[in-house]
């Protein structure tokens, strides 16, 4: 793909699994949005979300894949199907994109691979394999690699080891805490200094509220990439599966929006005014992330 492809004003699309639970998803446990790929029944619900947001303006879906790591499975007792789902969330995106007829590219989700929103300390070798074992799964499916709400340089260096083995281009997003850094304490410059290479395409604020984001537009302004945001609604900041009430492994589980809440008041008016105010200043990678829906997302594209 052209590596300037973020140098004007692209679309991202908005929270999948937010989305698809408000849709009328049944999720198990922690698996949220990878309950769908799981049972062939939910697959169309899928199919129809990633167009939904193609529909909306989005130039970019991203592969639904997200709860899908192998540790979220196992905690869940549906780590066998590990290789199915990752399989399917790629084969997915490709039938909403083909069914679109549209021009829009497929960002391959690779998640943290232990917990969100905090930093994965387990052994150097246990964290590089499972990115590996992911993003092969998803590989032959996508553009290219998404690294969706990362929080330390450690998983970023390990993770972008085996998307440079896949040659295939990279976003990077970060998940920015209230004090502008990591959950690691870094900061976005430090990250963009020591690890930027040929093949990256941007930086996004990853998973972070509005606020957030534009209280470090100046940093991300100042780092010679495209940049933007994945924006979440939650009322509170994000916490991670473990500190989420009602959260439980293997039982029916309850949306992380009884725990978190969601900011109905951000109509699509007011996020079209957030999208425009850091387009103004620079920014050209515009999308949602938890409690964004399809509204948020034709609001901005409007940007472009």
């Amino acid at each position: 793909m052209d590596l300037n492809f973020f140098n004007k004003v692209r679309i991202l699309d908005g929270g999948m699994g937010q989305e698809l639970l408000s849709r009328g998803l049944i999720h198990h446990g922690t698996l949220w949005s990878a309950s769908a790929l799981i049972k062939e029944e939910n697959h169309s619900l899928v199919i129809d979300t990633h167009n939904s947001f193609i529909e909306a303006g989005a130039d970019v879906i991203v592969t639904n894949n997200f709860s899908a790591r192998k540790v979220r499975l196992d905690q869940n007792n549906v780590g066998n199907f590990f290789e199915y789902i990752n399989k399917k969330a790629g084969e997915l995106a490709v039938k909403a994109r083909d069914a679109s007829k549209k021009d829009v590219l497929i960002a391959g989700g690779l998640p943290p691979q232990n917990g969100t929103y905090v930093v994965d300390n387990r052994d150097k070798k246990i964290i590089e394999e499972s990115f590996k074992n992911q993003a092969i799964l998803i590989n032959p499916y996508v553009d290219f690699f998404y690294l969706d709400v990362f929080s330390s340089s450690w998983e970023i260096e390990l993770a972008l080891n085996i998307v440079e083995k896949l040659n295939k281009p990279v976003l990077v997003g970060l998940h920015i805490k209230e004090n502008g850094r990591l959950p690691s304490n870094e900061t976005v410059s430090e990250i963009v200094k020591k690890y930027k290479s040929k093949n990256w395409l941007g930086i996004v604020a990853s998973c972070v509220s509005l606020e957030i984001i534009e209280n470090n537009i100046k940093e991300m302004k100042n780092l010679n990439l495209p940049f933007g945001c994945k924006a979440n609604l939650w009322e509170k900041d994000p916490l991670p599966v473990d500190k989420l009430e009602n959260a439980q492994p293997n039982e029916i589980g309850v949306n992380p929006n009884v725990t978190l809440g969601s900011r109905k008041e951000i109509t699509s008016k007011i996020f079209y005014e957030f999208g425009k105010r850091i387009r103004d200043n620079g920014a050209t990678i515009l999308g949602g992330c938890c409690e964004t829906n399809t509204s948020h997302i034709s609001a901005i594209s409007k940007l472009k």
